[in-house]
């Protein structure tokens, strides 16, 4: 009887990979998953300036797609999913209500998917996916749901925070498109 072993390696070496990705980008989602601090209404530029822009040494947010596409793999706790669930359905009726462009664009190719394999320590994997991008646009729930729900935005924001995993976001992958295979 003659076994293949490939299976299991390249299991392991998935997951190992993975886990490295997921270490490598930890400390910048935690960062960028910061709710966003609300703005002092006597602070609104008058409408002829141009937005600020931000820092020279700031980091862009890993949340910008610059390319064609976008993935996110949130690894999210077993017990939390219906609260996880909500606030994306929260996230649907804010970019729905909004009247930003971007946030319509956003919306036409930002899709959720549920993984039917489990993640680490039992994880349930939820896998955002944006193709098309809205170019330019910022994907971050935090202030997409702050910007449409004000407080109650804030609220939901610490629900859907709660409801990650250790570790929280699995990849964060920003796609350039190669072929499209159908045309």
């Amino acid at each position: 009887m003659v076994r293949i072993a490939a299976p299991v390696a390249g299991t392991r070496l998935g997951w190992m990979a993975l886990g490295l990705l997921a270490g490598m980008l930890s400390a910048t989602i935690t960062y960028a998953q910061q709710p966003p601090a609300q703005p002092a209404p006597a602070q609104q530029p008058p409408a002829q300036q141009p937005p600020a822009q931000p820092p020279a040494g700031a980091a862009p947010s890993p949340f910008v797609f610059p390319g064609d596409g976008g993935v996110i793999l949130n690894f999210i706790k077993a017990d939390k999913t219906a609260d996880f669930e909500m606030v994306i359905g929260k996230l649907k009726e804010a970019l729905a209500k909004s009247e930003k462009p971007e946030r319509k664009a956003q919306a036409a190719g930002w899709k959720l998917f549920k993984a039917t394999e489990p993640g680490p320590g039992g994880a349930v994997i939820y896998v955002f996916i944006m193709d098309p991008v809205a170019k330019g646009a910022e994907y971050s729930v935090g202030n997409i749901l702050v910007e449409a729900f004000g407080d109650e935005g804030r609220t939901l924001y610490k629900t859907y925070s709660d409801s990650y995993g250790n570790p929280a976001i699995g990849a964060l992958l920003h796609l350039t498109r190669v072929a499209e295979l159908g045309k």
